[in-house]
């Protein structure tokens, strides 16, 4: 199953602050797509995650590990210069039942 682009997007506009906020964000839009579809972090294979800045990466990272745990899916991060609502942080995942 392939999960499209999700940013840190709450009723309709991104979440106050920064980049943590976002990606906290972001990460519970993830999950809610991932439990709709009766599937759960476990049943992630790949991560690809857009930054607008690589400076946002350690707080990106430490809330991407609180949800993935020490068994992560493997992951791609890139640098890109813009995305979608001004957003600091989009994810896209790959996952499939296990």
């Amino acid at each position: 199953m392939a999960i499209s682009g999700q940013i840190g997007l709450l009723d309709g506009r991104l979440v106050d602050g920064g980049a943590a906020e976002q990606t906290e964000q972001a990460l519970a839009n993830l999950l809610s797509v991932l439990d709709a579809s009766g599937l759960t972090t476990f049943d992630v294979v790949k991560v690809n995650i857009y930054l607008t800045t690589m400076g946002d990466y350690t707080a990106f990272n430490e809330r991407y590990n609180a949800v993935f745990g020490t068994e992560p899916p493997a992951r791609t991060c890139v640098a890109v210069h813009e995305l979608p609502f001004g957003a600091l942080v989009e994810l896209e995942a790959w996952a499939r039942r296990r």
